[in-house]
């Protein structure tokens, strides 16, 4: 790309290293409590700090072909819907108790510090990895105390796993702890799709969504450039 993506060689990986590290960084599982029985899930893995801001990917990823219900429990067809606007892919889940609220709310924060014009070509979609809970009313009513314009996304769990397994994010079914708590444990990776190819060329690990590196980030992001 251009002289931004040489700057940032350093942190440039193929999409296979980076769905690697990135699921190194960021399989979570999110719950309260204690269980012995999946407790290797339950806390994000623990691995060399990586450096601040997204990992550029020289094998860029392409949008998965999601077609699920908004939350206006209308047919939203991931694809179509978003082509040739810059977009962020998200996967977790409402029940979260910290880290998806936490990163929406940095997207919402940063968003938030762009012009008028460019928010609204910017396209932030959170996909539920808990759709037996997450029904459209429920990611409506979440979602708008974070921006009421982020687009929330349910439906099949089949789907949506297959849809994140496409661009490297890990998504596992929910499951009840001993204490009766519901986890979900999925990958806590954020995606920037380009407006130019509708490919994601830079992803965004847990830890790496603060609202400064996003704010930073976002204007290039959304001229399909690489940060």
């Amino acid at each position: 790309m251009r002289t931004s993506t040489m700057r940032s060689t350093t942190r440039t990986a193929s999409a296979a290293a980076a769905f690697a590290v990135a699921a190194a960084l960021a399989l979570t599982g999110c719950g309260s409590g204690d269980d012995s029985d999946k407790a290797a899930i339950d806390k994000p893995a623990t691995v060399e700090k990586q450096k601040k801001g997204g990992t550029v990917l020289d094998q860029p990823f392409s949008k998965p072909d999601l077609t699920l219900t908004d939350t206006h429990d209308k047919s939203y067809d991931f694809i179509k819907e978003t082509k040739g606007h810059p977009t962020l892919l998200y996967f977790g889940y409402t029940n979260c108790p910290d880290i998806c609220p936490l990163t929406m709310s940095n997207i919402a924060v940063a968003k938030s510090k762009l012009p008028k014009e460019q928010q609204k070509e910017l396209r932030v979609v959170f996909v539920t990895t808990d759709p037996k809970r997450d029904t459209p009313e429920e990611l409506r009513k979440w979602l708008r105390g974070q921006d009421p314009s982020f687009i929330g996304l349910t439906g099949d769990f089949d789907s949506i796993q297959a849809g994140a397994r496409s661009v490297g994010v890990s998504v596992e079914p929910s499951y009840k702890k001993k204490n009766g708590d519901i986890v979900s444990t999925h990958g806590a990776q954020l995606l920037a799709f380009s407006p130019k190819d509708d490919k994601a060329h830079v992803l965004y690990t847990e830890g790496n969504t603060d609202p400064k590196t996003l704010e930073k980030d976002l204007p290039e992001l959304l001229k399909g450039e690489t940060p």
